[in-house]
């Protein structure tokens, strides 16, 4: 299993068989664990197609395991992030950290996805709202 990031908030790996785990850990692990298994199975239903689908969770554990979306990227235009940031939004969800390391290719079709929705806002439901406020950088 290859660790591509480990943090104070997470710890993400990919297994060989390309799934993602990510073990949510630190300041309201718990809250951003479901905030984002909310969010993906959303989106699912939704049809959004530039998104991990959830395969796995376990509250237990604060362990998601997810489809990978692709390789993470050096390079995007601000109006090309800005244009898949406004596209999720089409699909009822505001990201709240719309940075670069939360882009991704896909190079099975050719599309840019969207990663890491722990502090992510379902827009059509006014009773959701992110766990907390982004961390400052």
């Amino acid at each position: 299993m290859e660790q591509v990031k480990d943090t104070r908030r997470a710890l993400v790996r990919i297994g060989y068989d390309g799934r993602v785990s990510k073990t949510f850990r630190g300041h309201q692990a718990a809250e951003r664990f479901a905030n984002e298994l909310l969010v993906l199975r959303f989106l699912e239903k939704k049809g959004c197609d530039f998104v991990p689908r959830v395969l796995e969770a376990d509250p237990d554990k604060l362990l998601l395991v997810t489809t990978n979306c692709g390789k993470r990227i050096e390079h995007i235009s601000n109006d090309k992030m800005k244009s898949l940031f406004d596209e999720l939004e089409t699909f009822g969800v505001r990201h709240e950290d719309r940075a670069m390391r939360n882009v991704t290719y896909r190079h099975t079709d050719g599309r840019f996805c969207l990663i890491d929705f722990e502090f992510a806002t379902i827009l059509d439901d006014p009773t959701h709202v992110s766990p907390m406020p982004m961390p400052p950088p």
